[in-house]
């Protein structure tokens, strides 16, 4: 549904997408992570034709977006990160606008509705948008990108400053979609991208440095094993499971961070052993990394 080849977007003498080249097959709902800064709005609006590439090609269903900007536009709903509406509108009147522009004049009250129950703002139709709280100004802007029921939906940074229930509102209603659709999310946070999404491409400094399944991501974000025990074993002993470091002791009682050096998990055998040799474990657990360390090792830093 999706294809881009060697994309670049240069401001003035600033590169901000850079040969960037990828595919999203229909019925895929793809994260594009990365963070604040790596390109991500500007590929964005680059696919939805809102900029123009300064060189490469986007294809949407098969069509040329330079070239046949209206019709890639039939075809896709499209979320701003910074949801345009027109506060002084009433959310009926903005959607039957939206409604008009997309050439829906037939259809239209049932477009509305139906948006409207999709998106759970049909108990605000008649409110004006300028009074709506911003996890129902975020439906809105859904609901006008669902309206013409396309079959692509382009969504950046569609929670970003949102609330807990609200960011879990969206994303069920994203999920919800993707049933459907075929979905390109952004987002700089990797529990966006969990939840809802098969697959994640991550994006930095305009090129991209991973496109794989989410739980391959997921699986590079764990990191080692904490461990502390009291015990004459030394936590050397402890190598034959992988690297250790970060070695502490303190009255007898050892700690480090265990490093495993195969992908699988060394909890057990780590108790076992521990067991073995009258140690007494007093802590055993498993770390994560941090996004940005798996950005650091990404991109070589």
């Amino acid at each position: 549904m999706i294809s881009v080849s060697s994309l670049n977007k240069d401001y003035g003498g600033i590169r901000a997408v850079s040969d960037l080249s990828f595919e999203v097959s229909k019925g895929e709902v793809v994260g594009f992570l990365g963070p604040n800064g790596a390109g991500k709005t500007t590929t964005m609006q680059v696919l939805t034709g809102y900029i123009d590439p300064t060189s490469g090609r986007v294809l949407v269903d098969g069509l040329d977006v330079t070239e046949h900007p209206i019709e890639v536009k039939k075809r896709m709903g499209y979320l701003p990160e910074n949801t345009p509406l027109y506060e002084d509108l009433s959310v009926y009147d903005f959607l039957e606008f939206a409604a008009s522009v997309r050439g829906l004049n037939q259809g239209k009250r049932a477009a509305i509705r139906e948006a409207s129950e999709r998106c759970g703002i049909g108990d605000v139709l008649h409110r004006t948008i300028g009074t709506l709280s911003k996890g129902y100004r975020q439906r809105v802007g859904l609901a006008q990108a669902i309206l013409h029921d396309p079959d692509i939906l382009i969504l950046d940074e569609p929670t970003s400053g949102l609330d807990p229930l609200q960011v879990g509102e969206i994303r069920s209603l994203i999920r919800e979609l993707g049933r459907e659709k075929t979905i390109l999310l952004s987002t700089h946070i990797l529990s966006e991208v969990e939840p809802t999404c098969s697959r994640v491409i991550v994006i930095h400094q305009g090129s991209i440095v991973a496109d794989s399944p989410v739980g391959e991501l997921s699986g590079r974000l764990r990191g080692g094993v904490r461990i502390e025990y009291r015990g004459s074993v030394k936590p050397a002993a402890f190598e034959r499971f992988g690297r250790v470091e970060d070695v502490t002791s303190d009255g007898g009682v050892f700690a480090f961070r265990l490093i495993p050096s195969g992908e699988e998990d060394v909890r057990e055998a780590v108790f076992r052993f521990c067991k073995e040799e009258d140690v007494v474990l007093l802590e055993l657990h498993a770390e994560k990394k941090s996004l940005e360390e798996v950005f650091r090792e990404l991109t070589g830093r």
